[in-house]
């Protein structure tokens, strides 16, 4: 079994080799795993003869939750992608690196896996899209929309969240998506159909169409999609 970070270590600065004090920006050690063989070079290559790295910054208000979530973050990624992972407090941001059992495809799944997490998405619902391939991430932002400014721009980003985020959960029930409303940025999880939809009902919104039309074409839209 793959050697797990616990929460704990994400704030560590000793190193457990070593008694003597360490700069105070301290890195995580090098990146390693069970999954590797004996010999210390193998970590360094997967099956084509290439280690392959992808780096995720984390944005400064994902800092704590990813303190909190680390090990639910970690253990798909180890256990069932076989990649090696750890979290460089220098960047602030999360390494992923392939080891010699990792499949292909395994090291773009577990960057879109953590880029979920950091746009906002809860770890539960990033996590499907490591269980299901027809899971997508759509982004967009609401001056991409309609070019809006000041108070129009924020009665606009209320209109799509609505009232105690009523709007929101509406929109997320109807189409079966996970969406997130991040300052002026809308981040949809879902298939690409249900993405589609949802978007448009956001869309309109932001355009200023009446909730109640907006609800009843998402509806209607959303039945013939299940019928079909």
């Amino acid at each position: 079994m793959a050697q797990i970070l616990t929460a704990s270590d994400l704030m560590d600065t000793t190193p457990s080799n070593s008694q003597t004090p360490v700069p105070s920006t301290p890195d995580y050690p090098e990146l390693t795993s069970s999954l590797t063989s004996s010999n210390p070079n193998s970590g360094s290559k997967s099956k084509n003869g290439d280690s392959e790295y992808r780096r995720i910054r984390c944005p400064p208000h994902r800092y704590t939750p990813l303190r909190t979530s680390w090990e639910q973050i970690l253990t798909p990624l180890v256990q069932y992608l076989n990649l090696l992972v750890r979290f460089n407090t220098k960047t602030r941001s999360v390494e992923l690196k392939t080891s010699p059992t990792s499949s292909p495809g395994s090291l773009q799944k577990g960057a879109d896996f953590v880029s979920c997490f950091m746009m906002g998405f809860e770890v539960v619902d990033a996590v499907a899209l490591l269980r299901l391939d027809d899971l997508y991430l759509d982004s967009f932002q609401v001056t991409d929309v309609k070019m809006l400014k000041g108070d129009h721009l924020s009665r606009a980003i209320g209109r799509i969240a609505g009232e105690d985020g009523k709007t929101r959960y509406a929109i997320e029930n109807a189409t079966r998506t996970r969406i997130v409303l991040a300052d002026q940025h809308v981040h949809i999880l879902g298939s690409y159909q249900n993405i589609r939809v949802a978007r448009d009902a956001i869309c309109s919104l932001i355009m200023g169409a009446p909730p109640g039309k907006v609800y009843n074409n998402m509806r209607n839209v959303g039945r013939r999609l299940n019928e079909s």
